[in-house]
């Protein structure tokens, strides 16, 4: 089963363009990463720049609208992700908590859906997506 962990940083949604770093907390994180790799449950995984780099394109009217960010009413916003492919949802927790996330960090964990979750016609209509994903 494949799972993203979605780390969430409260007050990164009013982050500056520039952020800096904490080069020791970025070491723990590498540290972590790596025990995520060496067992073999590592896919992937990014850091996000803050929101204030961001925009958003939203579809509300019709038409789409883009607003660059901040987003003044975000009140939680992803600061990176996991992939893991691990062989159950406990498993997956017991990966996030092993995480050296500070006092204000949350990790929000989701399922990914895979194809064989949904009924036959939901896989017809979306015949083709696995060549997509490579």
């Amino acid at each position: 089963m494949r799972f993203m962990m979605l780390m969430i940083p409260l007050g990164y949604e009013t982050a500056p363009p520039d952020v800096q770093l904490d080069p020791e907390r970025v070491a723990a994180m590498m540290r972590y990463n790596e025990a995520l790799k060496d067992a073999g449950v590592l896919i992937t995984l990014d850091g996000l720049h803050p929101p204030s780099k961001g925009a958003r394109v939203s579809f509300g009217t019709g038409e789409p609208i883009v607003t660059d960010g901040p987003f003044t009413e975000a009140k939680e916003v992803l600061g990176g992700y996991w992939m893991i492919e691990v062989a159950s949802r406990e498993e997956a927790i017991a990966w996030a908590k092993k995480c050296p996330a500070s006092p204000n960090e949350v990790i929000e964990i989701r399922q990914v859906q895979e194809m064989s979750d949904f009924p036959p016609e939901v896989q017809e209509a979306a015949a083709g997506f696995d060549d997509l994903k490579k």
